[in-house]
């Protein structure tokens, strides 16, 4: 039954990594199975095939899964000594160090909701100060779990989250808005927030300081190896602080001395070791010395090498290969003279002719380590590929010596004491790791406990908003009743009044156009348009001035002008014009105002009749 568990578990992770993209091959698989029985307990599903079937369903479960999976347990300032060693003994070393000014990156990997990032945040202002913390610090905070990355921009928590902050720090950081404590803006701007996966994605480099908090807990022994070797180039390091690794109390980092050291093992503050550079390779060539009065002892000595050699001059042809060389890549004695670039030893197993280029152009030794070369039958040989250029009066390049130094054997050993080593280590993370996850399962029952105590407020509190919605909603809808009722009451006078206006308009004898106070034609009545042949609906809106009629109307501006500055209630002209028929008539044309009811001035009605001779 348990081989049918795991390989059921095993099925469910895959399904996870190719639909949602989340490879958890990396986590502990007791660690990792137990979390993913919880949810399946809380749905009283009894498989794990049948809860795959269950994702496949309710695509809402994902979240439910991954926020049970990804714990995001967190405080500020959580282990206050480890903090105050921190902030004491080794920041300000490691500020000593810098130059002057110069840029201070940290990164918190795993940040969770933000915590860990602000705390950081508040350590290096109490150093720096608040100046020389906005002009110098950066501060990166990533995390795998969308969620808690929005919760942490925001940067707002509650107070149940910041009681582990003194009352001074929590006034001089934090704002209080709403019943929440918000980190102060413009400190704020220092911290960016994004989401990076530390087994998958590219690291972010150069930094000082780099605080992953009891997150490689999470991880298998390979897995941790892998995160601690980015971690490790990602850091700044001189061997004395200068690229400090800041870990969680169940984390200990016993079995990688070669990459970190602890500066103080009680708190998990450790530091980057930086390996040292090798020593450049002599020359095969010498250019001096009792050597070089034997070359048949040279030549002897390079030919007999148990460490393949091969030596390419200057225009790139293969020059030397000893024994060695030709047995382990196959080289013809035809070859020597060839170009490099057409054997194949030029790019199997490494591209030799860029690292050939790369030490003639930095005139140094470059190493290629553990270069992996596989045999047909599937045997796996691993070489260290060192090619040290031959400079000739230690100037001119004249060629390089390429070596190919077996390390397969140190290669499988090393395998071997870290397989051994994991397994040591495994009993004591899963001993860390339980009483971790014992620690973080009573957090947990205390903050669900507070979230279903919010929630029944916040449900309370909703029911009576909407309430209050509903009991306004009933009243606007009156309201716009009521305003339905007037607008409709009030449209039928219009029209009443329009239709009333337009008849009267229209019993006229003579002709009549109402324009508005920018002499736009409002009405234009039949009598008008048998006069000018021009209907209303053409007239309609347009300018009275430019509408091109038999009566000259630019005479009429300083009738209508008066009238509208109210300067007379009547005017009167008498004008020479043309009928549509072609007809020179004499036009009479009285004008009056147009006065809306607030008596205002709105507009002037013309009315324009033929005199009679």
């Amino acid at each position: 039954m348990t081989g049918e568990a795991d390989a059921g578990f095993e099925d469910l992770l895959a399904f996870l990594q190719q639909s949602r993209g989340f490879d958890f091959g990396g986590y502990k698989r007791a660690s990792l199975m137990r979390r993913v029985g919880r949810r399946l307990q809380m749905l009283g599903i009894g498989s794990f095939e049948e809860y795959k079937d269950y994702l496949e369903v309710h695509q809402a479960e994902f979240t439910l899964l991954f926020n049970t999976i990804l714990i995001n347990v967190t405080s500020f300032f959580r282990d206050p000594e480890a903090w105050d060693y921190l902030a004491r003994q080794v920041v300000p070393g490691m500020l000593e160090r810098k130059p002057a000014g110069s840029p201070v990156r940290v990164w918190s990997a795993g940040c969770a909701a933000g915590q860990e990032a602000y705390t950081i945040a508040i350590m290096l202002a109490e150093i720096l100060g608040w100046e020389g913390f906005r002009e110098r610090v950066k501060i990166y905070a990533t995390d795998v779990d969308e969620d808690a990355l929005a919760q942490g921009r925001q940067a707002s928590y509650s107070a149940k989250e910041v009681e582990m902050l003194a009352p001074e720090r929590l006034e001089r950081y934090f704002d209080l808005v709403n019943g929440r404590y918000v980190f102060r803006s413009d400190l704020r701007r220092t911290v960016i927030f994004g989401r990076n996966d530390v087994m998958e994605d590219a690291p972010i480099s150069r930094l000082d300081l780099l605080v992953c908090r009891n997150t490689l807990m999470y991880f298998n022994a390979e897995t941790q190896a892998r995160i601690l070797g980015r971690f490790h180039f990602a850091l700044n390091g001189d061997g004395k602080g200068n690229g400090t690794l800041f870990l969680g109390r169940a984390e200990m980092l016993l079995t990688h001395g070669r990459l970190f050291v602890p500066l103080e093992l009680k708190h998990r503050v450790f530091a980057k070791v930086v390996p040292p550079s090798r020593r450049a390779l002599v020359p095969l060539a010498a250019d001096n010395g009792a050597v070089s009065e034997n070359p048949r002892l040279r030549d002897l000595a390079f030919e007999d090498s148990p460490v393949p050699r091969i030596v390419v001059d200057a225009n790139g042809v293969l020059a030397i290969a000893n024994a060695r060389a030709r047995v382990l890549f196959s080289i013809n004695p035809k070859d020597l003279g060839r170009p490099l670039k057409d054997l194949e030893i030029s790019y199997r197993p490494v591209e030799l002719r860029a690292l050939i280029e790369q030490a003639h152009t930095e005139r140094r030794t470059v190493t290629l380590t553990s270069v992996e070369r596989r045999f047909p039958g599937g045997e796996v040989q691993f070489l260290d590929v060192v090619v040290a250029p031959l400079l000739e009066d230690g100037q001119k390049p004249i060629g390089a010596a390429v070596s190919f130094i077996d390390v397969t054997r140190a290669v499988r050993l090393q395998d071997e004491v870290r397989r051994a080593q994991e397994e040591v280590q495994t009993a004591n993370e899963e001993l860390q790791s339980s009483n971790e996850e014992l620690q973080t399962t009573n957090e947990e029952l205390q903050s669900s406990n507070e979230e279903l105590e919010t929630t029944n407020e916040e449900l309370q509190s909703t029911n009576e908003e909407l309430e209050t919605m509903n009991e306004e909603l009933q009243s606007t809808n009156e309201e716009l009743q009521t305003v339905n009722e007037e607008l409709r009451t009030r449209s039928e006078e219009l029209n009443h009044l329009n239709g009333f206006f337009s008849s009267v308009l229209a019993s006229l004898s003579t002709g009549a156009v109402v324009v508005n106070r920018n002499l736009d034609v409002l009405m234009w009545n039949h009598r008008a348009e048998d006069m000018w042949g021009l209907r209303a609906d053409e007239v309609q809106g347009k300018g009275l001035l430019n509408l091109d009629i038999g009566l000259p109307v630019a005479e009429l501006r300083n009738v209508i002008r008066p009238c509208l500055a109210g300067e007379a209630d009547r005017q009167e002209v008498l004008l020479d014009a043309v009928n549509r028929r072609g007809k020179k008539i004499r036009c009479h044309v009285t004008c009056t105002p147009l006065i809306a009811g607030s008596k205002k001035r709105e507009g002037v009605i013309l009315m324009m009749e033929e005199e009679k001779a």
